[in-house]
């Protein structure tokens, strides 16, 4: 089990920086996270993988954004996030599978994204063409050498496996954010994993609570001061046979974040030494 955090790059200046904190706090991984196609070229994945190299950093995972608005909210989330809103569908297909090629580059096999509010209702008119859309980015990187990784939070569980068994390709699977199902009002993370357990190839470890109104999300907290029980998680996990990435997320910035994910470090580690043994 790999304990790591999340790089985002935007720039090898930063992306430098970011990997002189992540060795600092003592890791060897990351999810790279990258939300500017722009700078998705040949010239910066050469430096990216040398950069990779230099400090000794694995990438388990590249996070590919898309172009485009994005409100992370019930209402407008329903028209702007993902492969769901028609009208940015086209765009982002091209997005996904530029990412992934950018990824290849760097010798990443897994790929994650959110792809928006997945009907629920499997006769709903948009579910089929949706599909039709993730399976055209799914065989790209299935060409690739590559899994389709998606980010938990904006549907159940079970619209998740309905939309792996629609789509088809054999190389879909979960990058399972344990705070998102709650910070969604979709699931409890433990219980998800009965559902889609088997399909879990990495995951963000993020804690949080569950929304208050019909608006707007719940709100994200510190590793343990949510409604995540990360013991029982890890021991579900482990009847699954998950042995791979744990991927510290805190979505805030500053000091702050810097000591949130210390404690998280020794938090998981305390759980998981428990849990696996070490």
């Amino acid at each position: 089990m790999k304990i790591g955090t999340m790089v985002h790059f935007n720039s090898l200046e930063e992306t430098r920086s970011s990997f002189e904190k992540l060795r600092a706090f003592g890791f060897d991984n990351c999810q790279l996270c990258a939300w500017k196609p722009e700078v998705w070229t040949d010239e910066n994945a050469v430096a990216l993988r040398a950069l990779m190299d230099e400090y000794g950093v694995t990438a388990s995972c590249f996070w590919c954004g898309w172009e485009g608005p994005k409100e992370w909210n019930f209402y407008g989330g329903q028209k702007t996030l993902g492969l769901v809103p028609e009208e940015y569908r086209e765009m982002r297909v091209k997005n996904l599978c530029d990412g992934s090629d950018f990824a290849k580059k760097l010798g990443i096999t897994e790929v994650a994204t959110h792809m928006g509010y997945i009907p629920e209702n499997p006769y709903d008119p948009n579910f089929i063409p949706l599909c039709d859309a993730i399976r055209v980015v799914a065989r790209h990187m299935k060409q690739n050498g590559q899994w389709l990784l998606f980010e938990t939070g904006q549907e159940t569980p079970v619209t998740l496996l309905r939309c792996f068994e629609e789509v088809g390709t054999g190389n879909l699977a979960v990058n399972l954010d344990t705070a998102n199902l709650i910070l969604y009002g979709k699931a409890n993370p433990v219980d998800a994993l009965d559902v889609i357990g088997p399909y879990v190839r990495n995951l963000h470890a993020k804690d949080g609570v569950y929304p208050t109104n019909g608006r707007e999300l719940g709100h994200e907290t510190r590793l343990g001061d949510g409604k995540v029980d990360f013991r029982a998680l890890f021991e579900k996990l482990h009847q699954l046979g998950y042995d791979s990435w744990v991927t510290i997320e805190r979505e805030i910035s500053g000091e702050q974040q810097d000591a949130d994910i210390r404690y998280a470090t020794d938090y998981l580690q305390n759980i998981i030494n428990e849990v696996y043994g070490g």
